[in-house]
């Protein structure tokens, strides 16, 4: 333990991209830009290095692609773990609206009083 320096294992921070996997190329360039680290994609999600930045900066900066992208309306981000994910919404059908019935008229207006 030199300068209080520990050996760490070095965990890998990674960002599951859910349905977007159009978007990786994108996430990949805007998180290289802002973080200013390497990212690396394994299988269908992105790794970034930890040693540099923190799970919490880097929910906030995936959440700013989210936003960047107008992507805010369908999909939110959370955190599980050592993973970043962004879900989309599940969506509540609505019930079909019934169209009112005309009100019903009262004795003096059917007698046109």
């Amino acid at each position: 333990m030199l300068f209080g320096h520990t050996n760490k294992p070095q965990i890998k921070l990674q960002v599951d991209l859910g349905d977007l996997q159009n978007e990786k190329e994108n996430l990949t360039s805007f998180l290289q830009l802002h973080l200013k680290v390497s990212v690396s994609q394994v299988e269908d999600k992105l790794t970034v290095d930890s040693e540099m930045v923190s799970l919490q900066e880097l929910q906030h900066i995936v959440n700013k692609f989210v936003y960047h992208r107008d992507l805010n309306n369908t999909h939110w981000v959370s955190v599980e773990g050592s993973t970043v994910k962004i879900n989309r919404f599940k969506v509540i059908e609505k019930k079909e609206k019934h169209e009112k019935e005309p009100p019903h008229q009262t004795a003096a207006q059917s007698w046109g009083l």
